[in-house]
């Protein structure tokens, strides 16, 4: 079974690792260490202990677990940070009348709509650091920077901080620097971004606390994460993607995207329908690499439908009300000129009624 056998064109993806495009793709060994897992029944909850061991032993964390995907990750922290390993509170919830702490911070700087993981808990959410606070959920990125405090300074309280670190990766090392360096209790990190694993795939890394409270309240055991299943296939195929992400050159990556982006800037220079080109610094989610804005006017909206319409089909970011932006990571080395051929293409065309 194909795409094309369900009717379905492929979308060059030169937006983000946007979970509506289907995150990113797969590094190489995943879908082959995914396929090998499919072919044997196992015990899941080994599998799932020594992964978790060895995704800890790789970035120096004292324990990890995979979930299914980032936000299922921040339930799971949550739920841990409420009620520890007892199984019977952990049956109780999103119950969570009696519990000393039943308060999870987020600044306000930083609702921006996935605090709703922490009310799947039953926990209330605060805007203040009290006496019933259970943890502060911390989110990582430029884009929740502005009015928040620094992590440091969060983690300075005592109060145990998990950092929604989901789309910031590069760099490798948010694997281990919001714990292992700056003291947070956990990170949670999307297995399906940068790390190019399973799409339905998740990270927590932490004190081992931490990791033992995602375990209790979650599948096979029956409580708030009971339905946030992980499969073998997506056990092995994140841990496949985290030691081949481990291996790459991370700088001569990164300068792989500089490349790309200083071709688009050269390419669309000076072209008609464009108010200007430029370098951004660093991506949408804060990583360490540039991506190309486009400055169109009022007819931004129209470009961006006609791209995606067109063949190839081309996704591009938006940003504002009337610019472009185009992003190396998600775009293999053969589509870099046909991305750039399909957005000449169409700014050409419009360009009469710019």
């Amino acid at each position: 079974m194909t795409y094309h056998d369900l009717g379905i064109r492929p979308v060059i993806n030169a937006a983000a690792t946007l979970t509506a495009l289907g995150g990113s793709v797969l590094a190489p060994p995943v879908a082959a260490a995914m396929t090998e897992a499919g072919r044997h029944f196992i015990d899941l909850a080994e599998l799932h202990r020594t992964v978790g061991d060895r995704l800890a032993e790789l970035t120096g964390n004292e324990a990890g677990y995979v979930t299914c995907g980032a936000w299922a990750g921040t339930v799971h922290a949550v739920a841990a940070c409420l009620v520890g390993t007892d199984p019977d509170l952990a049956l109780r919830l999103p119950d969570t009348s009696g519990l000393a702490r039943d308060e999870i911070v987020v600044f306000p700087a930083q609702r921006k709509g996935y605090e709703e993981a922490v009310r799947l808990t039953g926990a209330k959410l605060s805007s203040e650091i009290g006496p019933r606070t259970a943890a502060v959920l911390w989110y990582a990125g430029p884009r929740f920077a502005d009015g928040a405090p620094e992590l440091a300074e969060v983690v300075a309280t005592g109060v145990p901080v998990i950092v929604d670190a989901a789309a910031q990766i590069p760099p490798i090392a948010s694997l281990w620097r919001h714990t292992v360096e700056l003291g947070a209790a956990a990170v949670v990190v999307s297995g399906g971004k940068g790390l190019r694993g399973p799409q339905s795939s998740g990270l927590v890394l932490g004190r081992r606390s931490v990791i033992e409270g995602c375990r209790v309240n979650g599948s096979p055991h029956h409580g708030v994460g009971r339905g946030m299943k992980v499969g073998k296939e997506e056990l092995l195929g994140l841990l496949a993607a985290v030691e081949w992400t481990l291996a790459q050159d991370e700088t001569a990556m990164l300068a792989g995207y500089e490349a790309v982006v200083d071709r688009w800037l050269a390419g669309l220079a000076g072209l008609a329908g464009v108010a200007g080109v430029e370098r951004g610094y660093p991506s949408e989610a804060g990583q360490p690499h540039s991506r190309v804005i486009v400055h169109i006017g009022p007819d931004r909206d129209r470009v961006v439908a006609r791209l995606l319409a067109g063949d190839p089909r081309v996704a591009v970011g938006v940003l504002g009300e009337q610019a472009i932006a185009l992003n190396p990571q998600t775009v293999a080395e053969d589509e870099v000129e046909p991305v750039l051929a399909a957005v000449r293409r169409v700014l050409t065309a419009i360009s009469p009624a710019c």
